[in-house]
């Protein structure tokens, strides 16, 4: 803080910096009493220092709850969404994913949860009137090795799934260079590789996207049903350094999870997941606990091969028609868009329900 911005006498401003304080919150929230042993000013001098910082905070405007539902106060951060470079899918989501706090992306294999965390990649690199952070991802892979080849594919075809966006500025991006990938194969590799690279590239502004895929494979390998009071506290300990990467710079987490089955019928209906069949999220409640959102995504038909994504009329052999449901989110009701993967990448489909 520049204390010689601030109209204050001199003489206050030199007792402040021997006191060490940094900032306007700091004085705030120190009592006259308090403030005036750090700095040895008199009691007058305080008084006049509090109105003084008073003063400079009153300038802000007061937002009320209904601007910030609105979505008209004037703070950026909190009311920006990472699109799914997807109209309809953002429309689900109320924009796109936060950018602040873990999602969670739980379905079955082949329900399409590495190619809707790759499009998201893609998509956090345009710029951010088109949904984007012009920033590049960092993808950690637990299992399988990274599909390259579908990435380039994707890429190749980035004009044709974002039309709205001009040709000029997608080709001025240069995807492939701004996507780090990472490959870890247990549970310290994982803490090493958020608590000490991570924070460089967030730092330096390179990335404004973490992806795990998936967070369940390192977890239930580890620990077994003896461990569960370990695995617990790891579990606490690993969303802890998520959500504080997320806040403080501002960039969203998704890690992908995956399913298990049910134990029987009457667990089922006293769990709070809502999913529909006998399959729950692994890592049960304390890693739930951890998220800001859950999504989950299932295969649910297939349409007829070459369907323009919103016709739902005819079900034959093709792409497959798969679907997204939101579990649980602050901000969203529980709702679910069906969804197509195309060779140039997730679509929506136009009917919604809830």
């Amino acid at each position: 803080m520049d204390w010689a911005q601030l109209d204050l006498n001199p003489k206050v401003v030199a007792a402040v910096r021997r006191a060490n304080i940094q900032s306007i919150k700091e004085i705030l929230c120190l009592s006259g009493p308090d403030l005036q042993r750090l700095t040895k000013l008199s009691s007058s001098d305080v008084r006049y220092l509090h109105k003084t910082v008073a003063a400079v905070v009153k300038n802000d405007p007061v937002v009320t709850a209904l601007q910030m539902y609105n979505e008209e106060c004037p703070f950026p951060t909190q009311n920006r969404k990472l699109s799914m470079g997807c109209p309809v899918l953002d429309l689900l989501l109320g924009g796109g994913i936060p950018l602040m706090g873990i999602t969670e992306i739980v379905g079955e294999s082949s329900a399409g949860k590495t190619q809707i965390c790759m499009q998201l990649c893609l998509s956090v690199q345009f710029p951010r009137s088109y949904g984007g952070q012009e920033a590049g991802a960092v993808y950690i892979c637990t299992e399988d090795t990274f599909p390259n080849k579908r990435l380039q594919q994707l890429i190749a075809l980035q004009t044709m799934l974002r039309a709205d966006v001009p040709a000029d500025i997608v080709n001025d991006i240069k995807f492939g260079n701004n996507i780090f990938i990472e490959h870890v194969a247990d549970v310290e590799s994982l803490n090493c590789c958020i608590s000490k690279r991570l924070p460089i590239l967030l730092s330096r502004g390179l990335i404004r996207l973490v992806v795990i895929d998936s967070v369940a494979a390192l977890f239930r390998c580890e620990f077994g049903a003896s461990d569960s009071i370990a695995k617990a506290k790891c579990l606490q300990k690993f969303g802890a350094m998520l959500h504080h990467l997320s806040h403080r710079f501002s960039s969203p987490i998704i890690c992908v999870n995956q399913i298990t089955d049910a134990i029987n019928d009457s667990y089922l209906a006293q769990s709070d997941f809502g999913l529909s069949g006998k399959v729950l999220p692994a890592l049960g409640l304390t890693w739930s606990n951890q998220l800001l959102m859950r999504l989950m995504v299932s295969r649910t038909q297939f349409c007829v091969e070459g369907a323009f994504p919103g016709d739902e009329s005819a079900l034959s052999s093709g792409i497959v028609q798969r679907r997204m449901e939101i579990i649980f989110a602050p901000h969203l009701p529980q709702s679910f868009c069906n969804y197509m993967i195309c060779t140039e990448g997730v679509r929506g489909m136009q009917k919604t329900g809830i």
